[in-house]
């Protein structure tokens, strides 16, 4: 069996490859569509991680002040 990896676009419905497909016009084939992972670059991965480091480096005040004081109440 010949196999090759070809990449494809649904349009309107329909695989419409990239390159052409180099088999004979009316040859059947069997396929499994695969949807390739979706890829970000390194300026949008970047961006990314900038608003996580944001978002933890704020700080929560909850007005108490000493926490370890009421530690063992939330313990089994």
């Amino acid at each position: 069996m010949n196999q090759s990896t070809n990449r494809a676009i649904v349009k309107n419905g329909q695989l419409v490859t990239e390159e052409p497909i180099t088999l004979p016009e009316g040859a059947e084939v069997i396929f499994t569509p695969v949807v390739p992972p979706q890829t970000v670059s390194e300026a949008e991965a970047a961006e990314a991680l900038q608003r996580i480091f944001e978002v933890l480096g704020r700080r929560h005040h909850s007005g108490q002040t000493d926490v370890a004081a009421r530690h063992n109440e939330h313990q089994p």
